[in-house]
């Protein structure tokens, strides 16, 4: 008889993951805020009234994830086991529960090894600059079944602001990502998902724009007992390594005082993106050793373990033709045996003690990104590929109804024949939406993030202005 995948999931990953969840439902988070739907009276039905999910330990809830759902939910994403379809008959897989547990060789025990050493996924992170945008990112997450991250940069929180609005001492910056963050946070429960809240790289310049959002946090932790943001980048790598560590430390123990996790950048990403140009730093710089890896982990955990790091590894912003990026994600399974080998005993049992990001990977190769999770990447970027998905969008719609979009009255139906339905943003937007919420569905598939939560398939929107009460099919 053949075995079905969820049945094998739920054997083989039992085992690999199961003290996890266990710890982490004895550890919840203490004093959980007020939903953002009962402190505001919105209707909260289905997922959205959800405490946990059936898959995920049961500290992660719907809506921003902030603290011990936070930790919880990254590890999730690091250990946990992910099943393939392998195809194998029942006496097969006895066999290979008893090689396992023995250490007997055999070609079913070795392929069970092999299977065993691709755990993990990782969380996609999109850059958001709109309502829209984020809203396509919640979308796309609950049609995945599967947490997101969402996050700004500072010149796309200036933006969500508004370019109208003076950005002196970054205050338009400011304003636009605590803004994107409440949006974020009132519609993320709505959509029944776990986000990651986070902003992106933040270069020695810019210090003053994540100060603003810190004290935000602060205050908002004041009042609902989590911060505002769950995480955020602070991006030193053009700094000396020990000047970006020591800042970073600062940054982590204020951070810790209120349940806020760390992404540090080590070594450079090349390219460029949102102003950050390092498409001409010397090509050694693209790549971390492992030893710096072990520096940043040695200084910043003894202040706390809630950090990631973002090493580099021949990363990239932006897409380039083939051949032009060399990525080499064995530096992040070199940097977890260093750590391991100097932790001793101490060393975590998976052998990665390290949550690393991938930054720059629009474009890459299938399988160097599945290679990079394996080795311990719980977070990929995701920023050109869904510009251009949005502006594909767009563009697509243009095409479609080129012909209704060159005046306000006139079209192929006739000369006095109104085109308002046509030209209403919503409906170029919505296009945009839809293109980018496909586009990341690849980017779901890829990083393995699918049926995570265990929600099933979600349910079609209901009530929703179609065709025949004035909008387009898109």
């Amino acid at each position: 008889m053949k075995f079905g995948f969820a049945f094998l999931a739920t054997i083989v990953g039992a085992e690999a993951f199961s003290s996890n969840v266990q710890s982490s439902s004895r550890a919840r988070t203490v004093g959980l805020r007020e939903k953002i739907a009962e402190e505001l009276d919105l209707p909260c039905e289905d997922e959205c009234a959800l405490k946990s999910f059936p898959n995920l330990p049961e500290s992660v809830h719907p809506g921003v994830v902030t603290g011990k759902a936070l930790a919880d939910l990254l590890n999730h994403a690091k250990e946990n086991v992910v099943v393939v379809a392998l195809g194998i008959t029942l006496r097969d897989f006895v066999w290979m529960g008893f090689c396992h547990r023995t250490k007997v060789f055999s070609p079913v025990a070795s392929a069970f090894h092999a299977f065993r050493a691709t755990a993990g996924y990782a969380i996609p992170a999109v850059n958001c600059v709109s309502s829209s945008s984020i809203n396509a990112c919640l979308e796309a997450a609950r049609k995945n079944d599967a947490p997101i991250i969402i996050q700004f940069s500072s010149g796309g929180s200036q933006f969500y602001a508004g370019k109208g609005l003076d950005n002196k001492n970054y205050a338009a910056a400011i304003a636009g990502a605590v803004s994107g963050a409440f949006h974020v946070r009132t519609l993320s429960e709505q959509y029944g998902v776990p986000v990651i809240l986070h902003t992106d790289h933040c270069a020695k310049k810019l210090l003053p724009w994540i100060d603003g959002l810190l004290n935000a946090s602060e205050r908002y932790f004041e009042k609902h007992g989590e911060p505002l943001f769950s995480s955020h980048m602070i991006d030193l790598s053009e700094e000396p390594i020990e000047e970006n560590i020591e800042i970073c430390k600062e940054y982590l123990a204020r951070f810790s005082k209120i349940g806020m996790l760390l992404e540090m950048e080590l070594g450079i990403t090349g390219g460029e993106e949102d102003g950050v140009n390092n498409e001409d730093v010397p090509l050694e710089d693209l790549y971390s050793k492992p030893e710096e890896i072990y520096q940043v982990y040695q200084e910043l955990t003894p202040i706390s373990d809630q950090f990631t790091v973002a090493a580099a590894f021949g990363n990239v912003h932006g897409v380039y033709s083939p051949g032009n990026v060399k990525l080499e994600p064995k530096i992040l399974t070199r940097a977890q045996a260093y750590i391991s080998e100097k932790l001793g005993d101490d060393a975590p049992a998976d052998k990665k003690p390290v949550k690393f990001v991938f930054h720059g990977g629009s474009g890459s190769d299938v399988s160097d990104i599945q290679e990079a999770i394996s080795y311990g990447v719980v977070k990929m970027n995701i920023d050109t590929d869904t510009q251009w998905s949005y502006w594909e969008g767009i563009k697509n719609f243009e095409t479609k109804y080129h012909d209704y979009l060159q005046a306000q009255i006139g079209n192929p139906e006739g000369p006095d024949k109104p085109n308002k339905k046509y030209y209403d943003p919503r409906e170029c937007l919505r296009a945009a939406e839809a293109n980018t919420v496909s586009r990341l569905d690849q980017c779901f598939a890829d990083l393995k993030c699918q049926n995570i939560l265990g929600l099933g398939e979600a349910k079609e929107a209901s009530n929703v202005l179609q065709p025949r009460r004035g909008g387009l099919p898109v």
